[in-house]
């Protein structure tokens, strides 16, 4: 720590007068403000102004997203320890972070809504009065980025002008985050040309909280305090804010993930969500793949699935079934919207993947392996003694040495002993380019037309391994009580049912029950001949032993190539793909689920597709109380919907 006694400079005044530093070029020229139809600013230059009156940084950064900038960052965070070359020729472009212990997963119960209305956030989501929240916000980010350059990162979600694309611009004071987002969003020129033309957009506001210049702040220039840097800054203190009504995001604290890449989680869901609920649209937590029959037919569907239930797994799916094929859109976040051929289309509006790492191995998804053979920035992963990455999943058997996320020696001996190598929620940040799967339309600014919705939870019992809804408004009842069975004791009672409705119980941001309705809104102006089917799926039925009666991974496309096959009856096409109903749903008939060469014990499969009317009607209950906890907001439709599933278990 070193001291400095001249009186405070005038360098703040001066780069107020002037924030256009090292891109004043790239700086948007002023526009109008918010409207009174959109409140997001349009005037980003007048807005950073605010913004680093507030935060008091050393320099403004206008980024351009260019590699020769991304390249200029990386060195500079190899300089400062954050970021760990990793040996060229097995992992070429590559680099280690090791973020600090206390920052390394979203910080939910810091993550709050501040909606103007408590109502509107709902029981779900942490809710703060907006001019409170913006009172403790002033307060942490006075000065917070003294010693630091504030980054100001324009991005697109989604194929930059696209006609489903939306703009924002965060500012930030870490070079981690800038490089994270060039990977995971669009920055650029085309962005800035968007903005100089007083295109709106979501402004958001990050910085670590740890100021390098402390003291000083009066007029008469005290004596202020440099402290040293660290390679993994960040504060005790976090908040993670969303205000929806004006669009606005602000965190600090953090430096990891989604509480500090906000384009990720805060924009594309929880921000966006508010958007799509003001504007018709769908936000919405789903991958999207494309797949191909043997025949040539292309089938685009989205699906949901909460955490542990083979999301990514599904993403990149290669199917056992010769001549099916299965391609990626999107691994995480899709935003739906009608297009003008009435239909409902889909875009990724991400770039890059921040996928978990533990349990992703060339078994289980070879597709994410080879995505991230190079250029990629891996996080509290282990780091093997030839300069290699490793975590739990890898391979069957750990490496005799490794240092561990922490940064200290780690056998197995140690992981036998319950220490992991890698954080049970490390990442690897990746450009979704590089995905061997990915479809040739991923970032087509129209989208693909959806033909299908999935849901699916982690479910032993009950739920059977595939259902299709008998309706638009019976698949949002099947979206709205998605579920799952906790497994460990850590989380609570095992069986346990966890609810995650959409799964998007922490990404909303609006009450669960709003975005039920507005569901059915959505679904009541679709043309009903053309709305996408609804489905439900479960790949985690167990049998008495507690063993798995589905092979799961890629024979996945079997319950893949059935939900085509209803696609092409519903209009038409096939009349040979049989299903039967069942008192929660349209069922695979016998033989309309191909089972050649699995090799399933005898009886898995009606056991699979089992329906017990008292289980089934125990479930009825559980569900009357999870969607009574939403009070008077939850739509009726739903409340039939209860009703005629109870109808159908006693017939």
């Amino acid at each position: 720590m070193t001291a400095t006694t001249s009186p405070r400079r005038t360098r703040l005044a001066a780069l107020l007068d002037d924030v256009e530093t090292e891109r004043a070029d790239l700086a948007p020229a002023p526009s109008a403000g918010a409207s009174a139809t959109d409140p997001r600013p349009r005037d980003a230059r007048a807005w950073v102004r605010e913004i680093a009156a507030l935060t008091e940084p050393d320099a403004v950064v206008w980024c351009d997203g260019s590699a020769e900038e991304k390249q200029r960052l990386v060195g500079l965070m190899v300089e400062t320890g954050t970021l760990l070359p990793l040996d060229p020729e097995k992992r070429p472009g590559s680099y280690l972070a090791r973020s600090d212990p206390g920052d390394v997963a979203r910080v939910e119960s810091r993550t709050f809504i501040c909606s103007r209305d408590e109502a509107d956030a709902g029981p779900t989501n942490n809710w703060r009065e907006p001019e409170a929240m913006r009172a403790e916000l002033r307060e942490v980010f006075a000065g917070s980025m003294r010693g630091r350059t504030m980054y100001v990162v324009p991005f697109s979600m989604g194929p930059v002008g696209g006609p489903l694309s939306q703009v924002g611009v965060q500012v930030t004071d870490s070079p981690y985050v800038v490089v994270s987002m060039g990977v995971m969003t669009r920055v650029g020129r085309e962005v800035m040309d968007l903005l100089d033309a007083g295109e709106p957009f979501v402004p958001a506001v990050h910085s670590v909280g740890m100021p390098l210049v402390v003291g000083g702040r009066d007029a008469q220039g005290d004596a202020a305090t440099r402290v040293d840097d660290v390679a993994w800054p960040c504060n005790e203190t976090k908040y993670v804010a969303h205000f929806p009504e004006t669009r606005e995001i602000w965190s600090y604290g953090s430096g990891y993930g989604g509480n500090a890449l906000l384009g990720k989680k805060c924009f594309a869901l929880r921000i966006a969500s508010a958007m799509a609920r003001d504007e018709g649209w769908l936000a919405e937590h789903m991958l999207v793949i494309r797949v191909t029959s043997p025949e040539g037919r292309r089938y685009h569907l989205a699906a949901a699935f909460p955490s542990a239930c083979g999301k990514t797994n599904l993403a990149m799916l290669r199917p056992t079934l010769p001549g099916w094929t299965v391609e990626t859109i999107g691994d995480d976040i899709a935003w739906l919207r009608t297009g003008p051929d009435g239909r409902l289309r889909a875009i990724n509006p991400e770039a890059g993947f921040f996928g978990v790492a533990p349990g992703t191995g060339p078994d289980t998804n070879p597709a994410a392996v080879e995505t991230f053979a190079r250029d990629t920035i891996f996080t509290n992963v282990a780091l093997t003694d030839d300069g290699d990455v490793w975590w739990e999943g890898l391979t069957p058997e750990p490496p005799s040495h490794l240092v561990d996320w922490t940064g200290q020696d780690w056998t197995p001996a140690d992981g036998a002993a319950g220490r992991p190598a890698a954080h049970p929620n490390s990442r690897f940040t990746v450009a979704a380019a590089q995905c061997p799967t990915m479809a040739d339309t991923w970032d087509d600014p129209d989208g693909v037309p959806i033909d299908a919705i999935v849901f699916g939870g982690r479910r032993a019992s009950n739920v059977p391994l595939v259902a299709q809804a008998y309706g638009w408004e019976h698949g949002v009842f099947m979206g709205a009580t998605i579920s799952s069975e906790r497994t460990a004791a850590a989380e609570g009672t095992v069986g346990e049912l966890r609810r995650d409705p959409f799964a998007m119980l922490p990404f909303c941001g609006y009450t669960m029950a709003d975005h039920w309705a507005h569901w059915l809104r959505v679904g009541a102006f679709l043309d009903p001949d053309e709305r996408p089917k609804i489905f439900q799926v479960n790949w985690f039925r167990k049998d008495a032993d507690g063993r798995f009666l589905w092979p799961g991974f890629g024979e996945n496309v079997r319950v893949l190539a059935w939900i085509a096959a209803q696609v092409d009856r519903a209009h038409g096409v096939r009349t040979d793909c049989g299903a039967v109903k069942s008192p929660v749903g349209l069922l695979p008939a016998p033989g309309a689920l191909r089972t050649d060469g699995l090799d399933l014990p005898d009886g898995a499969l009606d056991a699979l597709l089992k329906v017990d009317p008292e289980a089934w009607s125990v479930e009825a209950d559980l569900t009357a109380e999870f969607l009574g906890t939403f009070g008077d907001r939850v739509p009726a439709e739903l409340w039939e919907q209860l009703a005629r599933l109870r109808e159908r278990l006693g017939a």
